[in-house]
């Protein structure tokens, strides 16, 4: 970047311009995502979670005696202003940050002639869901309260090095061309689950394999819901900007 005579660091407008964009459309995009992020999971999975507490709590015992207990209705969700307050404040300040980071990558895209739209908005949205959530559930799907995992650390490690992976392999798919870029892009996809994800010996969880069946499917289709309602408000922001 150019220096003005005074020796500051010049910034054209239209790089101001293009800043300013990202900024507001992810704010807005993100509050909205993140709103109605929160909602889903208030009544789609918050309740899963109650229900696995009282199998890790010991409250529920399943197959107590040798005989399964039946799964009854999950706990109805209380007015708990705390702890849903959490959770609304969390989804609010986790989709506004990925607004961000998704906003700047469709500046990268329009700036190589993608034409942004709503459609294509909600198209970019679901790649990075792609990349942030399915792709690290291939090989450590979402944990209900009560199953067993591996150590944390090691979990963070590949989790995190999935992502990278997942998304430089969507860079070199939508912004390379050549049958060397999608092999690269292939290579990153298929690498960490190759290496395979850190997983017990054996498996002790407490909940219902059922439960923890139904809490992943839900946690992972409320996700692709938010990320290709970001991407969409993006998209449509984008072009009405």
């Amino acid at each position: 970047m150019p220096l003005t005579t005074s020796g500051t660091l010049w910034r054209s407008p239209a790089t101001d311009v293009l800043g300013r964009q990202i900024f507001v459309s992810a704010l807005i995009a993100g509050a909205i995502a993140g709103l109605i992020g929160a909602v889903l999971h208030l009544i789609f999975v918050e309740p899963l979670i109650l229900e696995g507490e009282l199998y890790e709590q010991g409250v529920r015992v399943h197959f107590a005696n040798g005989v399964a207990e039946s799964l009854a209705a999950a706990p109805p969700l209380t007015f708990d202003l705390g702890r849903h307050g959490l959770t609304v404040a969390f989804s609010l300040v986790t989709w506004i940050g990925f607004g961000l980071v998704l906003a700047a990558g469709l500046g990268i895209a329009e700036r190589s002639g993608v034409a942004l739209n709503t459609r294509k908005g909600a198209t970019w949205g679901l790649l990075a869901f792609m990349a942030v959530n399915l792709a690290p559930a291939a090989g450590l799907p979402p944990e209900l309260p009560g199953t067993a995992a591996a150590a944390l650390e090691d979990r963070q490690i590949w989790w995190a090095g999935t992502i990278i992976a997942s998304l430089l392999a969507i860079v070199a798919f939508g912004f390379t061309k050549g049958a060397i870029a999608a092999a690269v892009g292939l290579f990153l996809i298929l690498l960490p689950h190759v290496l395979g994800a850190p997983h017990l010996d054996h498996f002790y969880g407490v909940a219902p394999p059922e439960l923890a069946a139904l809490f992943v499917g839900r946690t992972l289709a409320v996700a692709a819901l938010t990320w290709a309602i970001l991407g969409a408000f993006l998209g449509l922001l984008w072009s009405k900007g």
